[in-house]
């Protein structure tokens, strides 16, 4: 249970989106190399896998992640209180429930964007995680899922969360087709709408609400916090991870000079090292840093040679900073 020793709520103006298979330990820590303010997300991690499969390796944490949260997908309220703790032991700065995500696969494990249309079981979840831990509890959600998008009903379920105690709202500012369309294609297809995010902070003032969906530059980043506590950037910031160098100044004001793409490639040269030592794959590690040159001369080359090289067994990261474009 939350108590006045709680750990400080992590800084939410700026975060990188939980995303399945591309935000795992190896990609978070290359992100951190780039921006040290920035608040990351794990994949989403079922509560039937932590209880049953690998922790180890799910909660797999490096000390230089922080500020990072987990986000995991269940609706058992006594599971999920079962993996908060777990998280909480592991070190995770924050525990986040997925409301968002509207695949079959997840609708089937009765988790994801399905438990909008369950606002009272989405509480009691908060609630039970609330007393299991004492980092702060979130929550990802949508506006709306198939004709259930009115305001009155997001404006409900919301009210449910923060009476459970939720510390803050992250809302995917479109609404989710369950049947119909795909996980990308519900990314893309129904339209933003961002005065409905506004409106809620607008309802709950209290309560941290940030915002995410369609966000690809820190001006817009700015531009959304003027009114909102937080911006969440997903699949911008893994293709173009670069756009991120500059969120220490412009999000947090944070006057310490960046690295160059060149330095954090050999700080992240080093890790990688460390972690084929330990048997981890070349190309596990090398997938995330594709887009680190996007946009530079020789970027095109920096992909094929990373795409190439990096699957064949037996091979180090000694070559990347050599293949690797220069710094402007």
């Amino acid at each position: 249970m939350k108590t006045s020793a709680s750990r400080s709520a992590p800084d939410r103006r700026l975060s990188v989106a939980p995303m399945l298979d591309r935000t795992d330990r190896h990609c978070r820590y290359f992100l951190r190399l780039i921006s040290r303010r920035i608040l990351l997300y794990t994949e989403m991690v079922t509560t039937g896998a932590l209880l049953h499969g690998d922790r180890d390796r799910l909660l797999g944490l490096d000390p230089a992640e922080h500020p990072v949260a987990l986000q995991l997908g269940g609706s058992d309220p006594k599971q999920l209180a079962a993996c908060a703790h777990m998280a909480e032991q592991a070190g995770f700065d924050e525990i986040n429930m997925n409301l968002g995500c509207p695949s079959d696969r997840v609708q089937s494990g009765r988790f994801g964007a399905c438990l909008m249309a369950e606002p009272g079981l989405v509480a009691d979840c908060i609630a039970a995680m609330q007393e299991a831990v004492s980092v702060p509890v979130t929550v990802k959600t949508r506006i709306g899922i198939d004709e259930r998008d009115s305001y009155r009903e997001l404006h409900d379920l919301v009210g449910a969360l923060a009476a459970a105690g939720c510390d803050a709202v992250i809302v995917h500012a479109r609404k989710a087709w369950l049947k119909g369309l795909s996980p990308k294609e519900n990314r893309e297809i129904p339209p933003l709408r961002y005065e409905v995010v506004q409106r809620l902070k607008g309802d709950f003032p209290a309560l941290p609400v940030v915002i995410n969906g369609g966000i690809t530059t820190l001006a817009q980043a700015r531009s959304l916090l003027r009114g909102l506590d937080g911006v969440m950037i997903g699949r911008a910031a893994y293709h173009n991870p670069w756009l991120l160098a500059t969120a220490d100044l412009e999000i947090f004001g944070d006057y310490r000079p960046p690295p160059s793409r060149r330095q954090v490639l050999a700080a992240y040269i080093a890790y990688l090292e460390r972690e084929l030592a330990a048997g981890v794959p070349l190309h596990a590690m090398t997938r995330h840093i594709l887009g680190l040159f996007r946009d530079r001369p020789g970027a095109r080359r920096w992909r094929q040679a990373i795409s190439g090289p990096a699957q064949r067994p037996g091979c180090d990261g000694s070559w990347l900073l050599e293949v690797a474009p220069p710094d402007p």
